[in-house]
């Protein structure tokens, strides 16, 4: 068995009917490339062929009444993957919205817990084409307790081929199988060991603040939480979602890049900004105070502590208040290095180690109530922003060639927008997520960055 650290655990206590905590995928799949040509049943077939070399899928949630320690991972026996894998088809003509409709109220509902915490939905119909001689969509959702960013992307990798007629994978052991007395002794240990944890986290939580203070008096601390304006997006929310996507060229993007002497990140965070500065600017809602979003970062590689979520985060300044869009993109630029030099000088197993020292029935207690209890005060952050590198290689899913990834992150109470970007094949893959009560329609969003990136394009010649 695998047990789950307080941390990847936390986002299991943090979810509700109104915050589901898994993440999303939608890709676009070109099906004319599948050896033998397209049908359902062999998508199934391929799945099922992959399973063994999958373990995050074909684990599933244990706990005993009597564990005094969080819940652990343990391999399903009995895994069906007709469970997991279910087909739908666009209502006429199939397009963009009539894509987004059907992902949102799948997005929408939150996994079984009584099975392993995934699920596949193969949306056919997409553009109103015949799926067996055009496009289709797939979409992924995996609990966050099972991947972050970087694990989702691993795992996309491992569903995929570099050729669309490439053999399954090599099998890969799993977390075994536990029975309760197992799950209760090895809580036993963690419970009477918590007292080492809490070791851990006093100095790194202490150094955190002395380093943050200083910093802070010196200015070269990152944006503080509690300082953003509010926004539409920064209110109670329901369970029901909606959506858009954006597709940009990765090409484009590093021509700013190169040309203003920024990373690609920064270009990244300049067009979320810009595009928010319009959307709000439009709705007549633009605060005179910059947006404020939480960028999450992975530490692996950094972190020596468990658990599958290796993430530490930083508050970074938008610099929406600012209209011209190569001075924003500058200021930004500088923003987020002294954010990123802040988020470095912090212990990377800062919120590995605080989560692991609280007691399970205090922590679970906390997120759950947080989880139904809206925010009453300020906005802690406007927008959550996330970049992650994706498969450079083109890839094919079931034997179709993947011609999109689009990434969709979770949203909260006071935080109802979420931005997560995925490189592939040469695209930058743009997916937008919120409430449906907040905005009914996210297209007006989506669309604006494809404007963004051609205004800096075009003032970078």
């Amino acid at each position: 068995m695998e047990r789950l650290t307080a941390f990847d655990a936390s986002l299991l206590y943090a979810e509700s009917s109104s915050v589901p905590m898994h993440v999303c995928s939608i890709a676009e799949l070109d099906t004319s490339t599948t050896p033998g040509g397209y049908s359902f049943d062999g998508i199934r077939s391929h799945l099922a062929s992959r399973m063994r070399a999958l373990p995050e899928l074909r684990a599933k949630l244990a706990n005993s009444q009597l564990n005094l320690d969080h819940p652990v991972w343990v391999e399903d026996t009995e895994l069906d993957v007709a469970h997991h894998l279910h087909q739908i088809a666009l209502p006429a003509p199939g397009g963009r919205r009539e894509l987004s409709e059907v992902c949102g109220r799948i997005a929408s509902i939150p996994l079984d817990r009584n099975k392993p915490l995934w699920e596949m939905w193969v949306i056919e119909g997409v553009a109103g084409a015949d799926p067996h001689d055009g496009p289709i969509a797939l979409m992924i959702k995996v609990h966050h307790a099972a991947v972050d960013g970087v694990s989702a992307g691993n795992l996309i990798s491992q569903l995929c081929d570099l050729q669309p007629d490439a053999p399954p994978p090599d099998a890969v052991d799993g977390p075994g199988v536990a029975r309760p007395l197992e799950i209760a002794a090895g809580g036993l240990v963690r419970f009477l060991t918590r007292p080492l944890e809490l070791t851990r986290a006093v100095p790194s939580t202490v150094s955190t603040v002395v380093s943050t203070v200083s910093r802070a008096l010196t200015g070269r601390a990152m944006a503080a939480p509690f300082t953003a304006p509010a926004t539409v997006f920064n209110a109670e929310i329901t369970g029901d979602r909606t959506l858009a996507l954006a597709q940009l060229e990765l090409e484009e993007v590093k021509r700013v890049k190169n040309r203003y002497g920024v990373k690609v990140n920064d270009v990244v965070m300049a067009l979320c900004a810009g595009a928010l500065r319009g959307y709000l600017e439009g709705r007549g809602e633009l605060p005179d105070k910059p947006l404020v979003a939480v960028v999450p970062a992975s530490v692996r590689g950094v972190s020596d502590r468990p658990g599958r979520n290796q993430l530490s985060g930083m508050f970074c300044n938008l610099k929406t208040d600012i209209s011209d869009p190569v001075e924003r993109l500058q200021a930004i630029a500088e923003s987020s290095s002294r954010a990123k030099e802040h988020s470095t000088a912090l212990a990377p197993t800062l919120l590995a180690d605080v989560t692991q020292a609280i007691p399970p029935a205090v922590l679970g207690a906390a997120f759950e109530l947080m989880s139904h209890t809206p925010l009453k005060h300020a906005p802690i952050h406007n927008v959550v922003i996330s970049n992650v590198a994706g498969p450079t290689a083109k890839l094919y899913a079931m034997g179709a060639e993947m011609k999109a990834l689009y990434p969709l992150g979770p949203i909260f109470h006071g935080s109802g927008l979420n931005i997560t970007v995925m490189s592939l094949s040469g695209k930058l893959n743009v997916g937008i997520i919120t409430c449906r009560q907040l905005v009914d329609d996210l297209w007006d969003l989506a669309d604006l960055f494809q404007g963004e990136l051609r205004e800096l394009v075009d003032r970078s010649r």
